[in-house]
Formats: C-alpha cells, sequence, structure tokens
C-alpha cells in the first residue's frame, strides 16, 4: 500500500527535528507530491535540493516530468525538458519514453513520433516501450497502417517485439477481422519464445466469436488451461456471450456453471449475455433465477437486462407483466431508454394494443424524446397518420435512408407512399 501523505509527514518530521535529507530522501518526497497531483510542492522541494547544492540526477528529474505528464501538463514537461537540457543535462530512455507516453496520452501521436526521430539523433536507442506506446495509440486513433509500418520498422533495427507488442498487433487484427494474420503474431510468439498470457488468449477467443469461427474459439478456450494459464472473468464472458449468439445457450449455461465450480463471481456483463441468450431462446423461466442470484450478490440488473425481460415478454404477449416491469424497474432508479420504449411500443402493436402503443408515443413526443427510425416504423400508418404523431419532411427523410440502408425496402416505400400523400413530397 503506498502511503504518500506518511512519507510526507514524516519528512515534515525529520527537518523539525533538523535531521539530515539526503538527496534520495528528497527525491523520493518529490515522487510523493506528483503522485498526490501536488506539483507545485514537488517543485518546491525541487528548489530546495538547489540551495542545498546536491548534484541533480536522472531520476529525480524523470520524477518531475512524469508528474507532469500524469497530471495532463505535458506542454510544462517538454518545456522543462528543453530547459534542463539547455543547461547540459542528459536525459536517458525511460525520461523520453515517459514524454512520447505523455505526447500519446494528449492525443499527440504525431508529435510523440517525431521526438523518436529527435532521441534517434541524440545517441539515444529507442525501446519496445516506446514503440509499443505509439504502435498503440496509432490503432486507437485509426491508423493502422501507419503502426503496422512503424512496427516493420522496429523489427527491422533489431528491436525485438515484446509481449506487450504482439497482443497490440492481434488485438488490431482481431477486430478487423483479420484472425489469420493474427494467428501468424501468435506463431511467431511462440518461435520467438514469448509466452502468451490471458490477454492474447482472449483476445484471440473474441476475434474468432467476431468471424463465426465458433470451433476455434473453443479450441482456445480449452488450451488455456494446457498452457498454464489461469482463466478470467473475462475469459468466460466472452465464451457465454459467443456461445449465446451462437444459439448455443445450453453451452453457456455449463459455462456460468463452471464459473460457480472455480469459485468465480459474474459481473453484471456476464448476467447480461445469459440472460439475454436465454430471453431470445424463450427460456426466460431461467432468467427470474438468476436476477435472484444477482440481488444475493449485491448486483442491481441494469437497464439492458430489464429491456431483455420487457422484450422477452412481450414477445410472448404476456404485455401487462411487460408493463409491471417497467414499472418495477422505475421504482429502482433505472431509467428506460428509448430502447425500452421502441420495445412496448412494438409490442402493443403486435398484441393488437395499438391505443397503448400510440399513448406511449404521444407521451414520449409531449415529453421531448427525439424519436428514432424504429419508433416510427413500429407504430401503424393509422397512427401515423394523426397529426400529434405525424413526422416532418425531415423526419421522413431520415427514416426513409435509414430503412434502405437497413435493405427495409417495403418499410422505406410505404413511408415514401406517405409522404407523398401527406404532401411533403411531389411525386
Amino acid at each position: 500500500m503506498k502511503r504518500y501523505p506518511t512519507v510526507i509527514f514524516l519528512s515534515k518530521q525529520m527537518e523539525i527535528k533538523g535531521i539530515h535529507r539526503s538527496i534520495v530522501t528528497l527525491s523520493i518526497l518529490i515522487n510523493c507530491f506528483c503522485h498526490l497531483s501536488q506539483m507545485t510542492f514537488a517543485f518546491s522541494i525541487f528548489g530546495k535540493i538547489f540551495k542545498l547544492g546536491y548534484h541533480l540526477n536522472v531520476v529525480t528529474l524523470t520524477t518531475l516530468m512524469r508528474g507532469l505528464c500524469t497530471n495532463g501538463e505535458v506542454k510544462k514537461a517538454l518545456n522543462f525538458h528543453d530547459k534542463v537540457v539547455a543547461q547540459g543535462f542528459r536525459f536517458n530512455e525511460v525520461g523520453y519514453g515517459t514524454l512520447i507516453q505523455g505526447l500519446c496520452d494528449i492525443g499527440e501521436t504525431k508529435a510523440a513520433i517525431q521526438l523518436l526521430r529527435i532521441i534517434e539523433v541524440r545517441s539515444i536507442k529507442p525501446n519496445v516501450v516506446m514503440y509499443n506506446t505509439i504502435i498503440h495509440h496509432l490503432f486507437i486513433d485509426g491508423l493502422a497502417n501507419e503502426a503496422f509500418d512503424l512496427y516493420s520498422e522496429m523489427v527491422a533495427k533489431g528491436i525485438s517485439p515484446d509481449l506487450y507488442t504482439c497482443n497490440i498487433l492481434i488485438d488490431a487484427l482481431c477486430k478487423e477481422g483479420r484472425i489469420k494474420q493474427a494467428k501468424n503474431v501468435l506463431a511467431m510468439m511462440v518461435k520467438a519464445y514469448v509466452k502468451p498470457d490471458i490477454v492474447t488468449l482472449n483476445t484471440l477467443m473474441d476475434g474468432y466469436y467476431l468471424v463465426n469461427e465458433v470451433k476455434n474459439a473453443k479450441h482456445v478456450f480449452n488450451l488455456i488451461t494446457k498452457v498454464g494459464v489461469t482463466p478470467t472473468v473475462y475469459t468466460y464472458n466472452i465464451m457465454i456471450n459467443g456461445s449465446c449468439k451462437s444459439k448455443k445457450v445450453d453451452e453457456a449455461m455449463n459455462l456460468f456453471q463452471d464459473m460457480h465450480k472455480r469459485n468465480m463471481v459474474p459481473d453484471t456483463v456476464t448476467y447480461n449475455s445469459l440472460i439475454d441468450g436465454l430471453c431470445k431462446s424463450g427460456r426466460i423461466a431461467y432468467v427470474w433465477d438468476l436476477i435472484d442470484e444477482m440481488h444475493d450478490r449485491n448486483q442491481q440488473p441494469n437497464v439492458i437486462i430489464y429491456n431483455c425481460l420487457i422484450d422477452a415478454l412481450c414477445k410472448s404477449y404476456h404485455l401487462d407483466k411487460a408493463f409491471e416491469l417497467l414499472k418495477t424497474m422505475m421504482e429502482k432508479g433505472i431509467q428506460p431508454d428509448m430502447y425500452t420504449w421502441n420495445i412496448l411500443i412494438d409490442g402493443m402493436c403486435r398484441g393488437g394494443r395499438v391505443e397503448k402503443a400510440q399513448e406511449i408515443f404521444h407521451d414520449l413526443l409531449i415529453k421531448g424524446y427525439h424519436l428514432d427510425v424504429y419508433s416510427y416504423s413500429c407504430m401503424p400508418n393509422s397512427c401515423i397518420e394523426d397529426n400529434s404523431c405525424m413526422p416532418n419532411a425531415v423526419t421522413f427523410g431520415i427514416m426513409i435512408r435509414a430503412l434502405f440502408a437497413k435493405d427495409e425496402t417495403d418499410k422505406a416505400k410505404i413511408f415514401l407512399r406517405e409522404m407523398i400523400s401527406k404532401g411533403l413530397l411531389k411525386s
């Protein structure tokens, strides 16, 4: 446990009692103030070091730079660096790695690359940590090609990728659906004696599910314990969600039971996925036990879970129960979202309660809700003909474009004809 205030207090006691404080003690004190975001005090100690005639070291100066960067004052950190360098001091790889991290954190990835080029001229050899930082943020910025180019440059310079590098690459490739290339990175890891960790394997599993390669995802899951890696709750969440999306709810339930056997505590994501799978497969009776289990664990169901339940009740025409659940949800302080209302509007219309659907629709308009395409498409034409819920030309245009984009051509044509009949568009 890091007790920075205690360290500061002890340092003050030393000063009061006239006990000599070394450069090491004062550097520790600077580090404490930096972690507490008290940079004014950190620089006050820095000034005291000068007055006492101590020779500054790279650790103290890098600590101050890191403190500024961590507290979002990257420009001040750069100015501090420039002033110190102008006085003949040289920073090492750790110092420049700190600045590169700071620049990337504020979205200045290009500036970080420029700094990488500058330090090479100053005979400071960039390391894998610097490259990892920039590559990671290039992917975040959506600059995948630039990230891969920088990775190639790193390897060409004889800098070996580490586990973190490989995890960054595998994650990016899986998100793009390039699972074969991700497997190639894994093969490269094995060849280079870089042992995959749970992050690597979780990412691969998720990637396989994204491209609907369920068997391969299961293979990776079965491989986890064999290679001596401990699965996490996130590991099971990937598998449970993937199984439910593949309509293999029994397998998801078995995985859930396996979590219990391992004394693992499911989180809200686990319950969300499982409840969604059960509801969509029409097995709503099992869901209430899971809700009770959540309450026993002091985990409150969120709006996503309630939406799943309300949707299942509406689709099985238990409309009164759906409204009871809506009431329960609101009593617990969970506000319905637009998706909740759309489910209810659609459910009421399908269940023959058009007046109730229209009542909800009107109420949402009065309360200033921004009704979306789905809200309007759920309502029958008889309701839309009512002027009080009549969309204007702009709304009609948005709805029609969205329906065409979703290949729902028939619905789009209905709204187009409606638009013409209302004089909102010339035929």
